[in-house]
């Protein structure tokens, strides 16, 4: 058996000064409609940490930087292929309101429970427990 074709991505998780997550309604396939975290690919010769800042900014407007990397998930993707995200935890520098861009129908802030109430990508709300973040 050929082993997946794992495509490098990333995702920021980002926490305002009151403890909100910051969350981007997908506008695209994979999970199109459903609440997640801003991010993407990795574009081909970007690291990791380059890739998520930029996500952040495409898909929020705003601009972050890494603070650490929070974990790992693995999520099956159309063809056969694997997304293997890198996700890390973000600092806001400068303006906190986001503003939907790119890949994202809407963004916002959201406490622990509403993010439990919305409809998210799948897993998100038990991989970010898990992590401690909610």
């Amino acid at each position: 058996m050929t082993p997946a074709r794992q495509i490098p991505c990333v995702g920021a998780v980002v926490l305002d000064g009151d403890g909100r997550l910051l969350l981007v309604r997908r506008a695209n396939p994979p999970a199109q409609g459903l609440w997640s975290i801003p991010g993407g690919r990795v574009e081909e010769g970007e690291s990791a940490e380059a890739a998520v800042v930029r996500e952040l900014r495409e898909e929020t407007g705003l601009a972050g930087s890494v603070v650490r990397e929070v974990g790992t998930v693995e999520r099956d993707a159309p063809g056969g292929g694997v997304y293997v995200i890198r996700d890390f935890l973000l600092a806001v520098t400068g303006s906190p309101a986001p503003l939907a861009g790119d890949d994202a129908s809407d963004a916002a802030w959201f406490t622990g429970n509403e993010v439990r109430a919305l409809d998210t990508s799948p897993d998100l709300v038990d991989v970010l427990t898990g992590w401690g973040i909610l």
